[in-house]
């Protein structure tokens, strides 16, 4: 990594979470310059409407050691080409 990629890692990694979270999600757009307009406004769209569900309690959460281990466990249980 080249030292100013190095220190403005070092930087960033020092932000509040929400500010990290909102340069990460600025860089990974950036990665794309030809991006859909249309896919922007669809995922709000499906954001919008977890989140209503999610109110409403048609829909609920699970954490993240729970679902990692049912990915392993899925995983595990397949055969490799």
């Amino acid at each position: 990594m080249a030292a100013r990629t190095a220190t403005l890692l070092e930087e960033a990694l020092r932000l509040p979470v929400k500010a990290r979270a909102d340069l990460a999600g600025n860089l990974i757009l950036s990665l794309d310059p030809g991006r859909d307009a249309d896919a922007h406004q669809s995922w709000n769209r499906e954001i919008d409407r977890r989140l209503a569900q999610f109110a409403r309690q048609k829909a609920s959460s699970v954490e993240w050691p729970e679902v990692k281990a049912g990915i392993l466990r899925a995983r595990s249980g397949r055969k490799r080409p």
